[in-house]
């Protein structure tokens, strides 16, 4: 009983830890983590499905706290939010092999986010070229700062997430 509660409570904290990490990373850089081009540096944190489950409602909810209080569109604070669940779950699922953890993120990002900038916003960019800029951030957070990210916490993996590991 006392494990099973034990591991209940870390995967909350676990979680909020992560909501909040990337709740004040999109606020501290919020001139660069909105728009048709985005570079949002919080985004780097959705390598941490590779490492444990506790992450994706923690990204979850730290998309959806960070859209809201920064003031964005109901639909980005809807939609926005359910991409970046949408990555989360398909990196914890591809969790075995460290090189595709970064694509679904990238991918549900790239896909959903420039229909989001068109309905939510009024953006006039054509749906490809919107897809392009975001796309385009998305690879550099996630895909090469991510994967910075991952190599690092992976050498510390143990101290760091110890017995609550995703099973490989």
């Amino acid at each position: 009983m006392h494990y099973k509660t034990s591991e209940k409570t870390y995967f909350m904290v676990f979680s909020a830890a992560i909501a909040a990490v990337y709740t004040v990373l999109t606020m501290v850089f919020a001139p660069i983590s909105f728009g048709p081009i985005q570079f949002r540096i919080s985004e780097i944190l959705c390598i941490l499905p590779f490492f444990t489950p506790a992450a994706i409602p923690g990204l979850f909810i730290g998309c959806f706290l960070s859209n809201l209080l920064c003031g964005a569109a109901t639909l980005d604070v809807i939609f926005g939010s359910l991409a970046t669940l949408i990555g989360a779950i398909g990196s914890y699922k591809l969790r075995k092999n460290r090189w595709l953890v970064c694509l679904p993120p990238i991918l549900a990002n790239t896909i959903i986010i420039p229909w989001v900038l068109r309905y939510a916003y009024g953006s006039e960019d054509i749906i490809w070229y919107a897809m392009l800029t975001v796309g385009i951030g998305e690879i550099l957070v996630i895909g090469i700062l991510g994967n910075i990210l991952l190599g690092v916490l992976n050498n510390y993996r143990h101290v760091i997430f110890g017995r609550f590991l995703s099973d490989k």
